[in-house]
């Protein structure tokens, strides 16, 4: 048996074809979506994400701005930028690049975004919505999940979704992303002290912990489907996930690679949130 590779670039493309028509349709009523980023200092990592984000949202017909600010800025410098940028009509999603360098309080950063402008969905009123049913925006790496899942038809009510992580960012908002459409679900992380108990009753393995090699062929349920957001940098450069990919390929029934999975996927939806914010500000108008 050979896992159905599953394609986040394909789906991606797809996905940015539908966008650059909705991004048509409301220039035709002059309104131009527009995003902003903030990036604090000067990490690598990070300026490489910024630059693919304002590449994506080229691909689309986005407006984009990157405010830079150094990495020994105050922290009022940066809420002076979101306060601007709050009340900027031209730009429907604000993002601030993590991490922050430790004198900035990142909760407090975050807080400031205006709910209706937070397209990584991690203001407390957007994570208090979608926990309740009720979300405007989703974060953007499980909703790319939830995309990829459906587009390949895998089944996920009734089914046993198991998700290893627990962040803010990936982890909660998955499971609960999952329980939202009918999946039983567990919560593992990296201090479970046997996943194998969990991930061989799973039809659905969600893996995001940043560790080489947390799941194995032999700890997953023939015919599952494994999603693995997890990056890990090795020692010659190259880029891999949590799950041994060529392992649990040969049990699996879908697996996600890495790069080329889940990763142009967070980027897709973060156009998706940045063109419905401009969506509901017209449709408000």
């Amino acid at each position: 048996m050979s896992a159905k590779v599953v394609d986040g670039k394909l789906v991606s493309r797809e996905l940015r074809a539908r966008m650059k028509d909705r991004v048509g349709s409301l220039m035709l009523k002059d309104i131009k979506p527009g995003l902003a980023v903030i990036l604090v200092g000067d990490d690598a990592a990070s300026q490489v994400y910024v630059r693919n984000k304002i590449r994506a949202c080229d691909s689309v017909g986005v407006n984009s701005t990157v405010k830079r600010l150094a990495t020994d800025c105050s922290e009022k410098a940066v809420l002076d930028e979101l306060i601007r940028l709050n009340n900027d009509p031209g730009i429907n999603g604000i993002l601030v690049q993590l991490p922050l360098p430790k004198h900035i309080d990142e909760h407090k950063i975050l807080e400031t975004i205006r709910p209706e402008k937070d397209v990584d969905g991690f203001h407390k009123v957007n994570v208090g919505a979608m926990v309740t049913g009720n979300a405007t925006f989703y974060p953007c790496t499980p909703h790319g999940v939830m995309k990829l899942l459906d587009y390949y038809n895998v089944r996920i009510e009734g089914r046993h979704a198991v998700v290893i992580g627990r962040s803010n960012i990936v982890g909660k908002p998955m499971a609960l992303m999952l329980l939202e459409r009918g999946a039983t679900v567990s919560i593992c992380n990296s201090k479970t002290p046997d996943l194998s108990i969990f991930t061989r009753q799973a039809d659905i393995v969600v893996t995001a912990v940043g560790k080489l090699n947390v799941l194995e062929g032999g700890m997953i349920k023939p015919g599952a489907a494994v999603i693995d957001v997890g990056i890990n940098r090795l020692k010659n450069g190259s880029l891999a996930g949590d799950v041994d990919y060529e392992s649990v390929r040969t049990v699996a029934g879908f697996v996600t690679p890495v790069p080329g999975g889940v990763g142009p996927m967070t980027i897709t939806m973060l156009l998706e949130n940045t063109i419905r914010s401009a969506e509901i500000t017209n449709f408000r108008r």
